[in-house]
């Protein structure tokens, strides 16, 4: 009424001639003209409000079709992230969430545009309008003025990609050997190439760090601090076998596919990276260990020379003394000689290690270019020296046999021993 009083006086001040009729006449016209207005936006809100079942129903319609024929499925190569009936549920409540939020928005403006048609009510309109358009505004006012921050980004993300890209073909390139740097070898390739794109990346993160959003805010700093912390705290042994990973691929310790020892652990690398390295042992065993592991302990690695002057594989008998030393070496050179991939250039050698109480200990030494192969070359040399010996005659006293024997006679070759040699008799005495 107060406001109604307000027009009114609003009226007679622009319209000094008119009398209080028409002034009322004014009024009245006012709220008819308002009334029609209303009646327009009410039937356009019906409308749209028609029109969105309609649309929610025809998507629903969609997406039931779509579940019926199997579409909806969500796969990645053979496995079912996502079933269809899981899909269908989802997109049909998305659909109401979105129906109803079109009609809250709709049933908003409404009110405000009806309103904004009556004098007495006007002002709530501008409320409404303004609880609404307010945030928006804000928000798009943050966007504009962020957007100098999003081209440094995009600028300092398209040249970190670009470098990176960069950086990977000069180094693949240096791993397969078409490009050469003096003094760096190919298998370096990957290793550098991993420490540089780290490098390039992290200077990145630098450069971008104070164009992220709230960058300088409080709450973004203490959580930087704590993720700081976290990684301090918890990355030690990480960042030990990633030292260790760097220091054995710059030492060239070993390659992929080579066979080493490491503690008990033998067998044919696999795979490596900066944490772990990877063995395959003869059992088809594959060990995981830890590059801090492999640089703690000595490695050996039977395929570094194998290709070069080749890998000695030696193995031990012992022989009594009454087996001339040329016999057992020649012998052991026909055991050699018979076993597949022993070299014969190098040819293999025989050392006299030790000469015992019992029996001489001569190490056969043969050479092999095939150190994956190791197990079973052995043991095809070890089935030819019996086959040599057994053939021969020869006694291998390894392991130890214990005999009663005469220990009369003399423990040398007959050839060494006089042509009338006799081993001398026992001698019994008896006692009156």
């Amino acid at each position: 009424m107060y406001k109604r009083l307000v027009l009114f006086i609003t009226l007679l001040a622009t319209l000094p001639s008119a009398t209080a009729a028409e002034s009322d006449a004014v009024i009245h016209g006012s709220l008819a003209q308002a009334t029609t207005y209303t009646a327009f936006a009410t039937i356009g809100f019906i409308t749209f409000f028609l029109l969105l079942l309609a649309a929610s129903a025809a998507l629903r319609r969609g997406i039931d079709a779509r579940h019926a024929s199997g579409r909806l499925v969500v796969r990645w190569q053979k496995a079912e992230l996502v079933s269809g009936a899981r899909m269908a549920r989802t997109l049909r409540r998305g659909v109401q969430i979105l129906a109803l939020i079109f009609l809250a928005l709709a049933l908003y403006f409404y009110i405000s545009l009806v309103f904004s048609f009556f004098p007495a009510t006007r002002g709530y309109a501008t409320v409404l309008l303004a609880a609404l358009t307010t945030p928006l505004w804000m928000v798009w006012r943050a966007f504009v003025d962020y957007l100098p921050n999003i081209g440094v980004l995009a600028v300092v993300i398209a040249l970190t990609t670009l470098l990176t890209k960069f950086v990977h073909v000069i180094f693949n390139e240096l791993g397969k050997g078409t490009l050469h740097f003096k003094g760096f070898h190919p298998d370096w390739s990957d290793t550098t190439y991993k420490i540089a794109r780290f490098t390039i990346i992290t200077f990145a993160a630098v450069v971008a760090f104070p164009y992220l959003p709230g960058a300088n805010s409080p709450a973004f700093q203490g959580v930087s601090i704590f993720v700081g912390v976290l990684l301090s705290f918890g990355s030690g042994p990480a960042i030990s076998n990633l030292i260790a990973g760097v220091v054995l691929t710059y030492t060239r310790a070993f390659q992929i596919g080579d066979r080493v020892k490491v503690n008990e652990t033998e067998g044919d690398i696999v795979g490596k990276t900066l944490i772990a390295t990877h063995l395959r042992t003869i059992k088809n065993v594959v060990v995981t260990v830890p590059n801090s592991i492999m640089l703690a302990n000595h490695i050996i690695n039977y395929s570094s020379e194998a290709h070069g002057r080749g890998l000695i594989l030696p193995t031990t008998v012992t022989i009594g003394y009454d087996v001339p030393w040329r016999k057992v070496h020649d012998l052991l050179l026909d055991a050699a000689r018979d076993t597949e991939h022993v070299l014969q250039d190098p040819t293999p050698f025989v050392l006299q290690t030790s000469l015992d109480d019992f029996y001489v200990s001569y190490q056969l030494n043969a050479y092999t270019r095939e150190a994956q192969k190791k197990s079973t070359i052995y043991s095809a040399l070890h089935q030819h020296i019996q086959d040599r010996f057994h053939h021969a005659g020869v006694e291998i006293l390894s392991p130890h046999y214990t005999a009663l024997r005469s220990g009369n006679a003399v423990a040398m070759p007959p050839e060494h021993l006089p042509a009338d040699y006799v081993a001398p008799p026992f001698i019994i005495r008896g006692d009156d």
